[in-house]
């Protein structure tokens, strides 16, 4: 009975790997090539004949005159003196200039005072090259050290000088003549040679060939690799490809534990059938895992390579692919001077600074009509190159530091009524597949909102999410805002659920996300800091630093904090008589804010917006902020790095901001009556080193990385992968884990957001812009041109 199993056993084995006889047909071919490299290899010895006979006899009698002539003027020549004697007459052939190099190196090594003389005749054909250096020999003795085996580096202090001969010898030390002894061998083997194969038999016999060989020779039993082997690794190291094409890992898994067993049992019937010598060996094989024994194999041979199995990479390669790669995708870009536009560019700009990663910062691309209502000052751009011109040249005046980042652009059509850009298409297939690994989504919700493609957690090995807008405030305002506000809460819970890792929250302003966490990763522009040093410098010279008074600076909209601002003063305009308020801004709302100013007869001076950097507000002391609709103000930051003191709310939005003694907040309006008095009658304190590293975007992208653990390997749930695989634990088949249970409805959720977000009706009825599932062709060609690997290139 056992017989027989063990017997079913062997030919289901047999039969295994009977059915891989169909994969390596392409040996014949392989052998086909590799004889014909080696027909080209013994062409190329039986070439170096000729020329080196012709070489020899080269040196005939009159060049061994003129030699013997040249050696005799450097032996006689002084030790001391330097090595120059003018070049022969009789030197036609320029050989005497060849080796005249050799023999300044001769000299200069090799004069001591025991260095022979030589008087008679030597014959040149023992004047020969080794490691840069020359080895004479007397004719008649180089027969006699031809037969010496002994392979040892020619030691000036073993040469000696036979008195009676005044030749010279070489005590147990030749290895040229072994050398040239087997390149004669190498040579009349080839020419007795008849086909390759003849050629090979007889280079096996060769003494050099022997050499050659005992030191790879490891052990007289080295195991190999069988058919099931081969294949099961096959499979492991194709789990990327299967993955690709719809095979999931656990499948995978099971047919590697079918190849296991196959194994195992083979060699429990190898040792019944082996002797005692030979089942030690197999059986320490069997105790060892499979990738254990495709090292020793490996390594037994001296093959070594980089990669997995479908793809060879060099070193250099490999290290370049350990840098992270990084796609920062956000909402808006310059000229537009806003959160979304400025703060992802500094960011990718200090993530790339150290050289560690690879970040690409991924813009809308917007049309001519767009452009004009969306970029101030009336700035277009005929292309995204251009664009991507402008964005660095403004970028480089501010860092300090040399770029090193990509700028690539999607598709973006501005909707007027939410005063944004959207996405067109699908914007996830501008990054390439071999460089998705992690995605930034500044403004999750936004991205993701009428998303139609390729799941982001899919495409990305990590998507980071982080909140720049309190949507739900803003909503809040409108017409129907609370029934709006209810419904786009959980629309936001839901796409930052199936298409985020983990959200960061600038400030706990925002609404609860799931797998968010709340940390300010926004920094300032470093001119900023520079100009607040530079106050510093001029208070302690006793320059009076702030002349001015209170200003406003922002776009000018009435959700960013203009009603807020109206509203305060106009019910405290007695107790702030005096008080004057310079506004900086453009907005939609701009003719309406003048025109309620106005009516309240509020002293309020309303200017062109202008960049919060520049020199004419550089004298203001005061900002005053009263919105309450940013997550987390740049505008506030930056007020504070210029050594200003700040006036805003108590509000979630500017927690960050209460640890610095320059930021005043108020809880109602009297107080805010207080603290405006209390700032225009006092000076600002200068900020401390440690303040002003904690506005810096060196700050701000040390918080990202910590908080996003960009250092650490993840899985596509985002949950860290430990740094020395274990053994899976063995399970019930049919018990299912919570995280199980959570990924199944997540799928759910995705699926049926793709479902509704492909359908137009859908899309429209909830704000999206018409004929946004695909972008239209002008940017289209736009985009192709800037970056032809797009999908898009074939519109």
């Amino acid at each position: 009975m056992t017989g027989n199993c063990m017997g079913d056993q062997k030919s289901q084995v047999h039969s295994l790997e009977g059915s891989l006889s169909l994969i390596p047909r392409s040996w014949q071919n392989v052998r086909e090539n590799a004889n014909k490299d080696l027909q080209l290899v013994l062409q190329r010895a039986c070439s170096l004949k000729e020329p080196l006979t012709d070489l020899a006899h080269s040196f005939d009698e009159e060049w061994e005159k003129a030699w013997f002539q040249r050696w005799q003027d450097i032996t006689k020549s002084s030790i001391s003196s330097p090595f120059k004697v003018k070049p022969l007459k009789e030197d036609k052939s320029g050989l005497l200039k060849k080796w005249e190099s050799n023999l300044m190196e001769l000299h200069h090594s090799y004069s001591k005072p025991e260095f022979p003389s030589y008087e008679d005749k030597v014959s040149l054909r023992g004047l020969k090259p080794l490691n840069g250096r020359l080895c004479i020999l007397a004719a008649k003795d180089q027969d006699t050290l031809r037969k010496n085996e002994s392979l040892i580096p020619i030691e000036w202090s073993k040469i000696w000088q036979t008195q009676e001969e005044g030749k010279i010898a070489i005590e147990d030390s030749e290895p040229l003549t072994h050398l040239n002894a087997s390149l004669n061998d190498i040579e009349s083997s080839a020419a007795s040679s008849n086909s390759p194969a003849e050629f090979f038999e007889k280079l096996k016999k060769t003494k050099l060939y022997r050499n050659s060989k005992r030191p790879l020779e490891r052990s007289s039993y080295m195991q190999t690799l069988d058919a099931i082997e081969l294949l099961e690794n096959a499979i492991k190291e194709s789990t990327q490809i299967m993955d690709k094409i719809g095979i999931k890992k656990g499948f995978s898994d099971r047919i590697c534990s079918i190849f296991q067993r196959y194994r195992h049992q083979d060699k429990q019937l190898s040792e019944s059938n082996t002797d005692s010598l030979n089942v030690a060996s197999i059986a320490e094989a069997t105790v060892h895992e499979l990738d254990l024994r495709i090292s020793s194999v490996l390594q037994s041979t001296g093959y070594q390579r980089e990669g997995n199995f479908w793809e060879e990479k060099s070193m250099t390669e490999e290290a370049a692919d350990k840098k992270r790669h990084i796609a920062i995708f956000t909402t808006a870009s310059l000229p537009w001077m806003t959160g979304t536009a400025v703060n992802p560019l500094f960011r990718a700009a200090y993530l790339a600074k150290d050289g560690k990663r690879k970040v690409t910062l991924v813009v809308p691309w917007l049309c001519k009509a767009d452009q004009e209502l969306v970029y101030p000052n009336h700035i277009t751009f005929e292309s995204p190159e251009e664009q991507e011109y402008y964005v660095h040249q403004w970028l480089e005046s501010r860092v300090g530091f040399k770029l090193d980042f990509k700028i690539s652009f999607y598709p973006g059509k501005y909707a007027k009524d939410k005063r944004s850009i959207l996405a067109a298409g699908d914007i996830s297939e501008f990054i390439p597949d071999n460089e998705a690994d992690i995605a930034v989504l500044e403004e999750p919700e936004h991205l993701t909102w009428f998303h139609h493609g390729k799941r982001w957690t899919k495409k990305f090995e990590n998507v980071i999410g982080i909140v720049h807008t309190n949507y739900l405030e803003y909503v809040k305002r409108e017409k129907n805002g609370q029934l709006k506000a209810f419904l786009l809460k959980h629309v936001n819970n839901w796409v930052t659920r199936i298409y985020c890792n983990k959200v960061i929250r600038l400030s706990g302003a925002t609404q609860e996300l799931p797998n968010s966490i709340v940390c300010n990763v926004h920094g300032v522009n470093p001119k900023f800091l520079e100009i607040g040093q530079r106050k510093a410098i001029e208070k302690q010279h006793g320059i009076k630093v702030f002349p001015k008074g209170a200003y406003y600076i922002g776009k000018m909209v009435w959700s960013k904090g203009y009603r807020e601002l109206l509203d305060l003063l106009a019910i405290h305009k007695k107790k702030l008589e005096g008080l004057q308020v310079d506004v900086f801004g453009n907005g939609e709302d701009s003719k309406e804010v003048q025109e309620e100013a106005h009516k309240l007869g509020l002293a309020i001076n309303f200017n062109p917006g202008i960049d919060h950097a520049d020199e004419s507000l550089h004298g203001y002391k005061v900002f005053i902020n009263p919105s309450t609709t940013d997550v987390v103000c740049t505008t506030t930051a930056e007020a504070l790095a210029m050594g200003k003191i700040v006036v805003c709310a108590d509000h979630p939005s500017n927690e960050f901001f209460k640890s610095f003694p320059n930021c005043l907040t108020y809880k109602d309006s009297q107080e805010f009556v207080e603290k405006v008095k209390q700032a225009l009658s006092s000076e600002p304190l200068p900020l401390t080193s440690d303040q002003q590293h904690v506005l810096s975007w060196e700050a701000a992208t040390d918080r990202f990385i910590s908080c996003s653990k960009l250092d650490v390997s993840q899985d596509r749930n985002g949950e860290s992968l430990p740094l020395v695989s274990s053994r899976r634990k063995r399970t019930m088949p049919l018990s299912m884990s919570m995280a199980k249970v959570k990924r199944c409805v997540d799928d759910g959720f995705a699926f049926t957001h793709y479902i509704v977000s492909g359908i137009e009706p859908a899309r429209i009825a909830s704000g999206a812009i018409p004929g946004t599932i695909h972008p239209d062709e002008e940017q289209c060609k736009d985009l192709v041109q800037a970056a032809p690997h797009t999908k898009y290139e074939h519109l």
